[in-house]
């Protein structure tokens, strides 16, 4: 299995979708040799031995890489500018180190024995191509999103769609992780339909405390929250919820923004608070993991996800999973599997408004919210997601 990134070094979904699927499909028994393009510290090694380059192969291979998986167009040409930071020599871009690691693959395939590869997202499709062609063991390519997501639909790399394409081209077995995702891939890549399976992501209640205290101050004198948990980016729309909040901030004096995550566009956001005379109701954290992030969904009245084009979207999902109720945008692959959640169109932040206003001034639709989604939740599992890539597996 081709991955870019793993918890607690995670800077999205992708880490978090490797990690349940992994410890899934051991606990049903698959060995899984898991390949890392860097050197992890204080990753859970209970169910994957992970070993640094220098130690004998064992359960899992790294290749150090300054690569990140979330990059946008914007971010491919300025690659060159990460890899000086690292102040060691790296390929000269992003594509030179796409093409390392792919070489990086063949030579794993050569030391490894296995039944089947299983590489995820663009970045490792070279790897998992050239194990591949090393070995005539099966591929099955995953797609947690494509550059036509990352894009927010303005534009795309050609070079990353030309890198997507043929890994799903030379793959045995395409697995998206949505419909929605499925008709990107069939409607712009041209993979045959019958070649995609959709294999939905799940969520898992992190342990801790299941009460719901640390109640912020702003809690305290009686203020809801309205959460956004994400990158700040294009595609997870973060722009239209500002622009959804500033209606919901005139016409009620008691409803607050949360926004957690870092990306590129956090100085641009900041700045459209600010020149909308709104900046005393949203609260920028920066990007929160593990409890502090529990805290904080158990501390929301109401999760907001306004994406532009979501594959999948675990968030609402593990706000859920914590007692808040969800808006989401109707363009992603989670509005597919929640059916007590509210939905809304990404560019209509004036339906947005209207049913954040809404949840938050009738307890009872709140409740019924709340109450209902926890129980659908709690049946969306990496357990039923592995025994589906499991019959993929034995399909190819």
């Amino acid at each position: 299995m081709f991955g870019w990134e793993f918890p607690p070094h995670n800077s999205g979904g992708l880490g978090t979708a490797c990690y349940g699927l992994t410890k899934a499909l051991t606990k049903k028994r698959a060995d899984i040799i898991f390949v890392l393009p860097k050197k992890l510290e204080g990753v859970d090694e209970s169910f994957l031995r992970i070993t640094s380059p220098e130690l004998p192969y064992k359960r899992t291979y790294t290749f150090d890489s300054p690569l990140g998986p979330y990059l946008t167009p914007k971010g491919y040409k300025c690659s060159s500018d990460i890899f000086q930071e690292w102040g060691r020599f790296y390929g000269s871009d992003l594509f030179e180190e796409v093409f390392r690691y792919a070489a990086f693959g063949k030579f794993v395939a050569e030391k490894e024995d296995f039944d089947v590869i299983h590489a995820h997202d663009w970045l490792s499709f070279g790897a998992g191509v050239s194990a591949k062609r090393k070995t005539g063991k099966p591929l099955v390519a995953h797609v947690h999103a494509t550059e036509f997501d990352r894009g927010g639909g303005n534009s795309i790399d050609e070079r990353v769609y030309r890198i997507e394409k043929k890994g799903m081209e030379e793959a045995d077995k395409v697995v998206a992780v949505s419909e929605f995702t499925k008709n990107i891939i069939v409607n712009n890549y041209g993979i045959p339909r019958e070649k995609v399976e959709v294999v939905y992501n799940g969520v898992e209640a992190s342990p801790g405390e299941d009460s719901s205290i640390d109640v912020h101050k702003l809690k305290e004198a009686g203020k809801k929250i309205v959460l956004f948990v994400g990158r700040l980016t294009l595609q997870k729309g973060p722009d239209h919820l500002i622009s959804c909040a500033k209606r919901v901030c005139d016409h009620s004096d008691d409803i607050f923004f949360v926004i957690s995550g870092s990306g590129d566009m956090e100085k641009k956001l900041m700045e459209k608070v600010a020149a909308m005379g709104i900046s005393d109701r949203v609260i920028f954290t920066g990007f929160l993991r593990g409890e502090k992030l529990k805290r904080m969904y158990k501390m929301a009245d109401l999760f907001v996800m306004p994406s532009v084009s979501e594959p999948f979207g675990i968030t609402p999902l593990e706000s859920l999973i914590n007692g808040t109720p969800v808006l989401v945008s109707r363009q992603s692959g989670v509005s597919e599997v929640v059916t007590h959640a509210l939905k809304v169109d990404f560019w209509d932040t004036e339906e947005m408004a209207n049913k954040i206003i809404s949840a938050l001034s009738y307890e009872s639709l709140c409740s019924c919210l709340r109450e209902n989604g926890k129980k659908e939740v709690g049946k969306i599992t990496w357990d039923k997601a592995a025994e589906k890539c499991l019959k993929i597996y034995e399909k190819i």
